[in-house]
């Protein structure tokens, strides 16, 4: 279950994925198969082959890559996401949701 995001948040994020950018969508979540984990990062871009680009350098197999047919994306969680974040200098992220090393 998704939560904490605004309507022109998730509208923005699709509108960029579906243009072929490398989109960024922090929401808190709760599923019980990731317990510790309330937060999840989503990036995803319709250009497979440059977000299969963009995870390798920071260690993302593509097999990762959830393949939604219209939104496909990386699902990034606890120390992996924050550091990613970090290095995309996706600062006002990691301080909304309050993300720690």
């Amino acid at each position: 279950m998704a939560f904490g995001l605004k309507r022109e948040e998730l509208m923005a994020w699709k509108r960029k994925v579906k243009n072929g950018e490398i989109a960024f969508l922090t929401h808190f979540w709760i599923d019980e198969r990731f317990p510790g984990c309330d937060t999840v990062t989503k990036v995803g871009s319709s250009d497979l082959k440059a977000l299969k680009k963009w995870g390798k350098q920071y260690g993302l197999r593509p097999e990762w890559i959830h393949q939604d047919p219209r939104f496909p994306h990386f699902d990034l969680f606890g120390e992996t996401q924050y550091r990613i974040l970090k290095a995309e200098n996706q600062l006002n992220q990691i301080e909304r949701f309050n993300l720690k090393p």
